[in-house]
């Protein structure tokens, strides 16, 4: 059997198969080993056993948190360690969303969720990468930036009227409450990207069209062209993606750039990766 997980720091997706006809799924808790030692992932990772009985030969762990090799390493450890037949791999989530949105075949992938990443990817490896630097410095067009903007304009009182009320309504904080959060609370890159389910209500309007626009037309201007565009498309995944698809279309198609895959969870196209591979 192969276990195949696509993980960020809240939660991670596993599916179990033989690549043929059985496959089940299980959500756990995020595993990050940026932020979580061996024994704690271990910890987690027996957890999860407990939901099947299978024999486990193959380990694909794509992930957050797996950005150096010694963070690879750690996880494929980690992983042995729990699976002790099994084989084990350990890479980035960004190679993961690579896989999943292009399978062998060369093109740019990028990921829009909490935060934004991008590559391109040459059919079997990341070929090149331009940072994402995080929320504060960078991670343009995603759900952190979309609503560190919003939030920001509803605080120095550039909202629309009739969204500066509603944004009052939907969030009930005071500016106190807010900046508690942004500075003092952890994760605030998750408190901000939680307001896309606002601006997702109020993607008609002009003030919110325009905000979308212009942070996903950053995005590609950052970002997307420094990649082949004129010869590969660009395929997306991740939630902000996949919801504000109609609003990306018109972006891209104003740089030209040609849209390929659209997909909100990198389970479905890893599956297929794997089972091909």
């Amino acid at each position: 059997m192969t276990l195949i997980a696509d993980s960020g720091s809240t939660k991670t997706a596993w599916c179990l198969t033989n690549g043929q006809d059985y496959s089940e799924q299980f959500l756990t808790a995020g595993i990050n080993p940026f932020y979580t030692d061996y024994e704690n992932i271990v910890s987690e990772l027996q957890e999860l056993t407990k939901r099947f009985n299978h024999v486990v030969n193959t380990v694909y762990f794509y992930g957050a948190g797996v950005a150096s090799p010694e963070k690879a390493t750690l996880m494929k450890q980690c992983c042995c360690e729990v699976f002790p037949t099994a084989t084990a791999e350990a890479h980035t989530d960004l190679l993961g969303a690579a896989r999943a949105l292009c399978g062998h075949t060369p093109g740019i992938a990028g990921i829009l969720g909490t935060g934004s990443n991008s590559c391109f990817y040459d059919g079997q490896h990341i070929a090149d990468t331009v940072p994402p630097c995080g929320f504060i410095l960078g991670d343009e067009g995603s759900g952190a930036a979309l609503g560190k903007q919003l939030v920001a304009d509803f605080l120095q009182r550039r909202l629309p009227k009739e969204i500066h009320h509603a944004f009052q309504e939907h969030s009930k904080l005071t500016k106190d409450e807010i900046l508690e959060q942004v500075y003092r609370k952890p994760f605030p890159n998750r408190f901000l990207a939680a307001f896309t389910t606002f601006l997702h209500q109020h993607q008609n309007h002009y003030y919110v069209h325009d905000l979308l626009h212009k942070s996903f037309d950053s995005f590609l201007t950052r970002h997307i062209m420094h990649y082949d565009c004129a010869r590969y498309p660009l395929h997306l995944l991740g939630s902000v993606s996949f919801y504000f698809q109609h609003i990306i279309k018109e972006t891209a198609g104003a740089r030209n750039i040609q849209l390929g895959k659209i997909e909100k969870t990198a389970m479905p196209g890893l599956l297929l990766y794997h089972k091909n591979h």
